[in-house]
């Protein structure tokens, strides 16, 4: 009986083409994936099958070439490309002495590596217990059965049945404490509406610059890295846009092709940021050559987590990396601003991002006429400062008429600070005088 080594990165990979897939392009993710988790890639065994076996997954003659590679790079594990049945790895693992990992145990491998908050730590540990209790006979190879002769009698399954039963205990447990961290977001996120403060969260595949792009616009210091799913926790921070105005922007996790569902699912407080914001800034990565394929993987990956409705403006990120690309908005037929491109290492187009964003979170809201008093030149002069005033003329009483396009929110802050008396702020007015 094959007993399971305990640790090990010396690794071989196995990836399989099917038909639909981008054989080359999914084979250097993996790669990329593999090493960010940590493995020594000894060897990378490819082929290609119409549909998976069985029994192995690969063919016999696949499997046999496995082996064979593991024996000659000494390697201890074998990681799959793809998602593996708790049976298919058992009997791998028994094909090629060596422990095999599929796909998604790689994800969640390199998710626990990055958690760094306790939420974080919860959710990994969640989806970590919810894929490996399918997987977990294969932990008491041992205990697996009863043994006959005198003093060779184990426990046989109850050791199995004690370690289940625990995993659901702890499993209830991560799940009641996920959900409060899901209500206490509910809450933040309550206070923001009822204060009118927008929100914005940045998505896009992993690697696209997310968190380098956040703190280029908030002046965080996100940990930011070229490795894949570099960071996990969700970081929310306050923003002030050209009209001053302040928005509040969340930094999420990175989407990948194929992300696990039981990741999906542990981390949907965290992704609930995303569902529940004003706008979400797809972030892509300009100079990698498959963008347009991401875009659909992290798209589709928004519609699972009911976020498809969400307004969206992308943002074509790295352009220091492609020979003549300038920051620019590129806008609809219309007129609104769908791309924006931006280098966030260098800091181009940062301002033309900041532009977009305000447009897209204030939308185009009827402009309000306001009567000032002449008191009233400090209100008029941050009015202006913000470039909110469409149009203005003086009456024969020396009072300003301002057309003024912005937020009634904002608008409404603004008067309260000067000290203006305003409306009642449960009714929409278009045309309303103010008096000191």
């Amino acid at each position: 009986m094959f007993e399971r080594p305990k640790a090990g990165q010396k690794a071989v990979l196995v990836h399989l083409e099917f038909p639909g897939t981008d054989f080359e392009s999914d084979r250097q993710e993996f790669v990329e994936l593999a090493r960010s988790a940590g493995a020594d890639v000894l060897a990378v065994v490819g082929g290609s099958r119409r549909q998976p076996d069985p029994g192995l997954f690969v063919g016999s003659g696949k499997a046999d070439e496995i082996a064979a590679a593991v024996h000659e790079h000494e390697a201890e594990l074998v990681i799959f490309n793809h998602e593996l049945s708790p049976s298919q790895e058992r009997n791998l693992e028994k094909l090629v002495q060596a422990r095999v990992l599929d796909r998604s145990g790689l994800i969640l491998d390199i998710f626990a590596t990055r958690a760094r908050s306790h939420e974080g730590k919860l959710q990994v540990e969640l989806a970590q217990l919810q894929y490996i209790s399918t997987r977990l006979v294969r932990g008491w190879t041992h205990l697996e059965r009863q043994r006959g002769g005198i003093g060779l009698r184990g426990p046989g399954e109850t050791q199995l049945e004690t370690d289940r039963r625990l995993l659901r205990d702890r499993i209830a447990s991560l799940k009641r404490q996920l959900e409060a961290v899901r209500g206490r977001r509910a809450r933040s996120r309550a206070a923001r509406e009822k204060h009118e403060v927008p929100a914005v969260s940045l998505v896009g595949y992993t690697n696209a610059g997310k968190s380098t792009l956040f703190n280029a616009l908030t002046g965080n210091e996100t940990f930011a890295s070229s490795k894949l799913f570099a960071t996990l926790d969700t970081t929310v921070r306050k923003l002030e846009l050209d009209h001053g105005e302040p928005i509040v922007i969340a930094d999420t996790v990175g989407f990948i092709r194929d992300l696990p569902h039981d990741l999906i699912a542990a981390f949907r407080a965290t992704l609930e940021e995303a569902r529940d914001a004003r706008l979400l800034l797809h972030v892509v990565d300009s100079a990698d050559p498959e963008r347009m394929a991401r875009i659909a993987q992290v798209e589709m990956v928004l519609d699972e987590i009911g976020a498809e409705d969400v307004p969206v403006l992308q943002v074509f990120n790295k352009i220091d990396l492609r020979e003549g690309e300038a920051p620019r908005i590129e806008r609809d037929e219309n007129g609104v601003a769908r791309r924006v491109f931006v280098s966030a290492r260098s800091g181009a187009g940062l301002d033309e991002l900041r532009t977009a964003i305000g447009e897209r979170v204030r939308g185009e809201p009827a402009p309000y006429e306001l009567v000032l008093p002449p008191s009233a030149a400090r209100l008029r002069a941050q009015l202006f400062e913000r470039r909110a005033v469409l149009e203005e003329h003086l009456d024969d009483a020396g009072n300003f008429h301002l057309s003024v396009g912005m937020p009634m929110a904002q608008l409404r802050r603004l008067c309260l600070e000067a000290g203006i008396e305003i409306p009642d702020a449960e009714h929409v007015i278009e045309e309303w005088e103010c008096s000191p």
